[in-house]
């Protein structure tokens, strides 16, 4: 599943998250050298690691929120182990924020600061196990493309209802998909030996987006864990995907392709 916040299809929030990490890290060590050798040195630059972690996770969180919103496959586990990553990760910016202020507190106890900053990076690291999660697991952000797939192709309807043009007749090659987003319904266009089909982009296993698996003669596998269906029919013809997704009606005229939703 293709990342929305993406250079050159290299997503932005996996290159950004080492920041505030590496930084969140630094200013736990050097807060802690400032109190075992009693430098202030130490705690200066502590201080600069702190604001620069704080920065960092903000500049990372912008394209986090973009793939949360637009890649995570909605009712989907992936969405819920998503939400958490950015919960945690929130929770943890605002830990050093206000560890961060409490610095500036007259005759505060270092020791408590320190405290603060240790829970935020272990809770960083968990949050890092989410994210490693999503990238590994849910290949959120990875664009995985089977030879001959063609390049994440997507296109947007405001209505949901009615009959939509999706593609021109020769646009995709047989076994290619096109992710179609009818307002709020998320439908696969695909191009099968027989013909053009639609399908509905969700897993009925874990609600991965079949536009991101593959497809051969006629049936879509699931990226996930491996589901199989008929993209004709909906029928599931490998689990452990064990109910249909549901298919739509495609027509064919004068080199146009019509889908009816």
């Amino acid at each position: 599943m293709r990342s929305k916040a993406h250079i050159k299809s290299h997503p932005i929030h996996p290159i950004l998250v080492c920041f505030p990490l590496a930084f969140y890290i630094g200013t736990l060590l050097f807060d802690s050298l400032r109190i075992i050798k009693d430098d202030i040195a130490f705690g200066i630059t502590g201080q600069y690691l702190h604001s620069a972690g704080i920065i960092a996770a903000v500049c990372a969180a912008i394209p986090g929120i973009i793939d949360y919103t637009y890649t995570v496959p909605p009712k989907s586990s992936a969405k819920k182990r998503a939400a958490t990553h950015g919960i945690v990760n929130s929770s943890v910016l605002v830990i050093f924020c206000i560890a961060l202020y409490l610095k500036h507190v007259e005759n505060f106890s270092p020791y408590i600061v320190l405290a603060l900053e240790f829970i935020g990076v272990v809770m960083t690291g968990y949050a890092g196990w989410l994210g490693g999660t999503l990238v590994h697991r849910n290949q959120i952000g990875v664009d995985v493309r089977y030879a001959g797939a063609g390049k994440w192709n997507e296109q947007y309807f405001d209505q949901d209802t009615g009959r939509l043009e999706v593609c021109a007749l020769d646009e995709l090659k047989v076994d290619q998909m096109k992710l179609i987003h009818a307002k709020d319904k998320r439908i696969v266009i695909a191009r099968t030996e027989q013909g053009y089909v639609a399908f509905d982009d969700r897993c009925s296993h874990k609600g991965a987006s079949l536009a991101g698996g593959a497809m051969i003669c006629g049936t879509v596998q699931c990226p996930w864990h491996g589901s199989q269906f008929d993209v004709k029919t909906g029928m599931v013809k490998a689990g452990p995907g064990n109910e249909k997704i549901q298919t739509y009606e495609i027509v064919e005229s004068l080199g146009k392709v019509y889908l009816s939703v």
